[in-house]
């Protein structure tokens, strides 16, 4: 793969002045007319070999460009705060929005191969990594970017030669490092290593483009034209390119009965035995939450559920047994303006807990297969795709240690009715109903579907969803408080 880059390609120096005003020129035009359509962001990945010019060329290009309109992280060593992430996490947090280019130097590519390389990861687990990055990008591109990926590459001999002479210079000598002489000696394993990832990520919508570094006017021209190409090409389309979904449409159960149907909605509990089991569960939820363990843990709780089945209620009696220092409470409604420029995921990756702490989503992501999908706010290739990025964002939670608990609050249309009227009439909880609460009910069979659809496919092993029979609110609070403490205990354990 990389035998085209190690040609020696070579621009003159007449030849890239005389082309070097008119790209310019042009690459500001797209960045512009970028800003101010707002339809799409740019994701630009710089990878490849050391001494190749991944960093003069991110320097090029924020001189290129204004550099007030561009993004640009490097990503070296995880500092303690990513560390007590998910792994991706810090490059979630670094995608531009739509109307801005973000230059990722370093990116989720480094770290795989790296760690194979140094033997940190078998074949198998980089199949893995790399199966997980596929995925994602095959978001970022559904959800509108723009994502050019470039690969700086230098023969072995030509890296050497670039190594020495950047270390000979006084004014250059800084940029070489112990460690690049370290990977330079296992050049064969990094090419190695390299091109099989390159190989199994090369996608029709985000293709590597390797790029032969040796020559400093080349690879300049090279990356500005293809950038230039690429923008040109994308606001050219005089429509946006619709998601179609080719898979067939799913299948409700033939006997029409789905996954609540099943559950008995109405559960004794009287107050008397709520008390006394509130105190208890209350009781061991708070010595959970300050287990010496749990510090490199984090809870991640869903709450999700018909309109007025009690999620807020639950959530009340959790917080009450925890210090106001360890959780969030995260009320999800419409997105903003801010959060429709990015990944519907971004506002929710925003709000991870840290080590030892709680967040609380009342309402989450599931609302991309569940209102989303109800109200034709999404496309059926959109909602359809949703359920595989879900599984791999919540795996993604898991492996880093995050207790993840997802709850469906389930209630029956004459429960929903009365707990409505009786809103209604309470003058302070006339906040906890509105028209679209009773427009929802008339889409009830809808979402029923909609909902055994979503359990089906992203109650997982690593998060399973609990269905929470809750006409008795007594009952549905308490069950909620024991899953939540025997899934912490179990991880602590």
């Amino acid at each position: 793969m990389f035998e085209a880059a190690e040609l020696g390609h070579k621009v003159d120096k007449e030849s890239y002045k005389a082309q070097l005003p008119a790209l310019r020129e042009a690459l500001l035009d797209a960045q512009y007319e970028l800003r101010e359509r707002g339809s799409f962001p740019v994701i630009i990945l710089i990878n490849g070999v050391d001494g190749a010019g991944k960093g003069e060329t991110v320097n090029l290009l924020n001189e290129w460009m204004d550099p007030r309109l561009i993004d640009t992280h490097a990503f070296g060593d995880a500092g303690l705060e990513e560390y007590a992430q998910p792994a991706m996490w810090r490059f979630w947090r670094a995608l531009p929005a739509r109307g801005r280019i973000g230059i990722l130097f370093g990116s989720w590519y480094t770290l795989p191969i790296l760690n194979r390389v140094v033997g940190k990861l078998d074949k198998a687990d980089l199949r893995g990594a790399v199966d997980d990055i596929v995925r994602f990008e095959d978001m970022l591109c559904h959800e509108g970017a723009l994502l050019l990926k470039f690969w700086f590459h230098l023969g072995k001999k030509q890296q050497k030669s670039r190594l020495k002479a950047l270390e000979a210079d006084p004014l250059t000598q800084w940029r070489v490092r112990e460690e690049d002489w370290e990977h330079y000696k296992q050049y064969d394993e990094f090419r190695d290593v390299s091109e099989q990832v390159l190989l199994r990520t090369s996608t029709g919508h985000a293709p590597w483009v390797v790029v032969d570094g040796e020559d400093e006017r080349y690879r300049s021209l090279t990356v500005g034209k293809l950038l230039l190409q690429a923008l040109r090409s994308r606001l050219e389309q005089t429509t946006p390119d619709s998601p179609r979904s080719n898979a067939p449409p799913l299948l409700a159960p033939l006997d029409g009965v789905r996954v609540l149907d099943k559950l008995v909605l109405d559960q004794a509990m009287s107050k008397a035995d709520y008390l006394v089991e509130l105190e208890k569960w209350q009781g061991r939820l708070n010595q959970l939450s300050r287990h010496p363990r749990f510090r490199a843990h984090a809870v991640v709780a869903v709450f999700e559920g018909n309109d007025a089945a009690g999620k807020g209620g639950a959530i009340r009696r959790i917080t009450a047994a925890l210090d106001a220092r360890q959780y969030h409470v995260i009320p999800i409604a419409s997105p903003s303006e801010e959060e429709r420029a990015q990944p519907y995921l971004w506002r929710f990756w925003r709000h991870l807990p840290k080590h030892g702490k709680f967040t609380l989503f009342d309402r989450s992501w599931y609302g991309r297969v569940l209102v989303e999908r109800v109200e034709g706010y999404a496309s059926d290739a959109d909602w359809m795709r949703a359920y595989g990025e879900i599984n791999d964002f919540e795996r993604q939670l898991s492996d880093a240690g995050v207790v993840v608990v997802k709850f469906w609050l389930a209630i029956d249309a004459d429960e929903q009715l009365k707990r409505f009227e009786a809103r209604e009439q309470t003058g302070f909880k006339r906040f906890k109903i509105t028209p679209d609460d009773w427009r929802n009910r008339e889409k009830w069979d809808a979402y029923r579907e909609a909902v055994h659809d979503m359990v089906e496919r992203t109650s997982t092993s690593e998060a399973p969803w609990t269905l929470v029979e809750a006409n008795n609110k007594y009952h549905a609070r308490i069950k909620i408080l024991r899953t939540l403490c025997e899934a912490m205990a179990a991880q602590l354990d």
